[in-house]
């Protein structure tokens, strides 16, 4: 091939690929920028033990919730929230919150419960219905 005409066909697809090249940086930026997006998650209405509703990153930044349904007599599982803070959103029954050394909160339907960062709590149901609620956890902003 003529060197002449090599010259002139990278010197004519240069700012093409040049325009492709900065089109892909942009794309590739954007796409990393844009982070969690807005859903929504239909609740079953089971009484089925757990279902997850956003399982945390990438789905959310921090936060992540559940669907919990307490059968009666029946207790969660003693945990600490480290470093989350927690609110429970009572949909339906009754039970308690019992925070290891500190109070037993009383739950029941329509209240919302909150319990700070570093807690070891449990929830249980000690009624005659199921105890559903939703739980929403998200990491202590330092």
């Amino acid at each position: 091939m003529n060197n002449g005409i090599f010259t002139s066909i990278i010197k004519r697809m240069l700012p093409v690929v040049l325009l492709l090249v900065f089109c892909q940086v942009l794309l590739t930026a954007q796409t990393s920028r844009e982070g969690p997006q807005a859903c929504a998650v239909q609740l079953q209405d089971t009484t089925t033990h757990y279902q997850p509703i956003l399982t945390g990153p990438p789905q959310t930044t921090s936060m992540e919730s559940g669907l919990v349904v307490l059968e009666p007599g029946k207790s969660g599982t003693q945990h600490s929230s480290k470093g989350y803070e927690e609110a429970i959103i009572v949909l339906s029954g009754e039970g308690e919150l019992q925070i290891v050394g500190g109070p037993t909160i009383r739950l029941k339907e329509n209240t919302v419960a909150y319990c700070p960062t570093h807690t070891v709590h449990n929830i249980h149901n000690p009624g005659v219905k199921p105890l559903r609620y939703v739980y929403v956890a998200a990491k202590a902003l330092k």
